[in-house]
């Protein structure tokens, strides 16, 4: 019997003490099995939209799942309003220390009552299963935010950072410390305040059997040395976790990155981070200095106080030109946010990729709010890259294709194509959970609530020694095939981005998006990298964001 990691289900083996994965320390093999137990003790509850849950939560959508339990949007018959309901998941519910501690969290996080802090209502039980009700916020979280922007400006970035120290100034008058602040936990709703999330949630996860006593509690990218250190915290660890979310917003990448959990933790005990003006040359002196105050090592170095940090920032905005304080609308989610971009001296470790991308859907993971995107336009031809049977002997290399032949059509002027994302949000809303178990009946039926007009499949396939992509263009209504395709090449490491540039032509001609003289040539490599070894490992982590945000 192996022991599966309580974080990112990897299953290790017998003897392991941590997650060969992650880097989570794991719980003893005998206590696994009296929890396990227990779960199957306790009911799983499906709840579908319309039906009605505890005799009075409507179930309105779901809004994502994760490490926790799943999340709902649902209509509370009782006083008439929207709430959020997040079930438990049975492996953490069947645990009464955790309950215990959970109980006890959201008794003083109820106390919190502010404008910039999501309240949290009840910890309750339905029929063995434990749930808990907290304050509906329709908006963005910061983390999409960012992004969206890649960074923000300065004036946003600060305005958000005000209103975060204003709600954890509040939270620490009543001596309740976060523990997991980070960008997932921060919405900002659609009148552009920031309200944080998740008081109290991370400390009743510090049980044996699901962290570990004295393990750490937080997200690495996040967490304050003495968290990583598994000591108790005060309101210093929130300060420190405002100044990374300060640097990221600034930046637009976190001071501290590595190959598993525990490294990224290791460097911010141990590692002085960059100047986050090294990154942002905009950036004034006095910015950087207070963000970097904020991430002492030394708790005492630190601002002693989320006010302290507000009064510091409030100084700075005075300089700051009043247009660049707006927070940004939230844009329509498209497939033009284009592949990440290898550098050249990055493609010798690929590993960090990946790692940043694992880690950032596997080990960070918080339950992220999804809307349906709008339709797209109905003058232009609209795709939807939707799968290729793989039958070679290259892992992933239906993922890898989807993904080039996104990202280079959606660089086509004239078309709209829908993000491997968005697609995948489709497909979990209709149960599905792989695009590989999905047929066309419901290929056509993602096609179809994705709102576009024409969907490409085909397959890939090893003839000798040469390799053959096959593509189908069909029209989604009909079902009548618009136009079908074939490349070869020798070597699908060396030939797979040439590969994908020709059939990209050719959708083009078939689309008649081909206009008087030259059209631009599209080549993939311009944009993501020409290491199909680097790109296997970036599409790991993208298809881990994918399941587990």
């Amino acid at each position: 019997m192996g022991i599966r990691c309580p974080k990112c289900d990897f299953n290790n083996t017998s003897d392991s003490k941590y997650c060969k994965e992650c880097g989570t320390q794991l719980p003893p093999l005998d206590e696994i099995s009296v929890s396990h137990t227990k779960t199957l003790e306790t009911p799983k509850e499906e709840l579908t939209t319309g039906s009605v849950f505890a005799g009075r939560y409507q179930i309105i959508e779901e809004l994502g799942k994760g490490g926790m339990g799943k999340v709902y949007k649902v209509h509370d018959t009782e006083i008439k309003e929207k709430v959020a309901l997040k079930l438990l998941k049975p492996e953490i519910a069947s645990d009464e220390r955790i309950i215990e501690r959970f109980r006890n969290e959201i008794r003083l996080a109820r106390k919190i009552a502010h404008k910039n802090v999501g309240r949290m209502f009840d910890l309750g039980k339905e029929k063995g299963t434990y749930y808990i009700t907290m304050e509906y916020v329709e908006g963005q979280d910061l983390r999409g935010l960012i992004r969206q922007s890649r960074k923000l400006t300065v004036g946003t970035a600060i305005s958000i950072a005000k209103q975060v120290c204003e709600g954890l100034t509040e939270a620490h008058r009543l001596g309740v410390i976060h523990r997991d602040l980070k960008p997932s936990n921060i919405m900002i709703d659609k009148e552009g305040d920031a309200r944080i999330m998740d008081f109290g949630i991370a400390r009743s996860l510090r049980a044996k059997g699901i962290t570990g006593a004295g393990v750490m509690i937080g997200t690495p990218e996040y967490m304050s040395p003495e968290q990583v250190e598994g000591k108790e915290v005060d309101q210093r660890s929130d300060v420190y976790s405002l100044g990374v979310i300060l640097y990221e917003m600034v930046t637009g990448r976190v001071p501290f990155e590595g190959d598993t959990a525990l490294t990224i933790a290791v460097k911010h005990k141990t590692e002085e981070p960059k100047s986050p003006r090294e990154y942002n040359t905009q950036l004034s002196e006095d910015l950087s200095r207070v963000i970097l105050r904020c991430m002492e090592k030394n708790k005492e170095k630190r601002y002693q106080s989320a006010g302290e940090v507000r009064s510091e920032l409030t100084r700075i905005e005075k300089g700051i030109p009043t247009t660049e304080k707006v927070i940004p609308k939230r844009k329509p989610i498209t497939s033009r946010e284009i592949t990440v971009t290898f550098g050249l001296k990055k493609l010798f470790i690929p590993a960090l990729v990946v790692a940043v991308l694992v880690i950032a859907a596997v080990v960070i993971w918080q339950l992220l709010p999804k809307k349906e995107a709008p339709s797209l336009p109905a003058g232009k031809p609209s795709l939807a890259v939707m799968y290729f049977e793989n039958r070679t002997d290259v892992r992933d290399l239906d993922k890898i294709l989807v993904d080039m032949l996104t990202t280079n059509l959606s660089r086509i002027e004239g078309i709209e194509v829908v993000s491997s994302q968005r697609l995948f949000d489709i497909l979990r809303q209709l149960g599905k959970q792989d695009i590989e178990s999905i047929d066309k009946s419901v290929a056509t039926q993602v096609a179809t609530q994705a709102g576009v007009k024409t969907m490409l499949t085909g397959s890939i396939i090893k003839v000798g020694e040469k390799v053959r992509i096959t593509s189908h263009l069909a029209n989604v209504q009909t079902g009548a095939i618009i136009g079908s395709e074939q490349v070869e090449g020798d070597k699908i490491d060396e030939d797979v981005f040439a590969m994908v540039d020709d059939l990209t032509e050719k959708i083009r001609t078939h689309l008649g998006l081909v206009s008087e003289g030259i059209a631009q040539e599209l080549k993939i490599a311009d944009v993501t990298t020409d290491s199909l070894e680097a790109y296997k490992h970036y599409q790991k982590g993208l298809d881990s964001l994918m399941r587990f945000r």
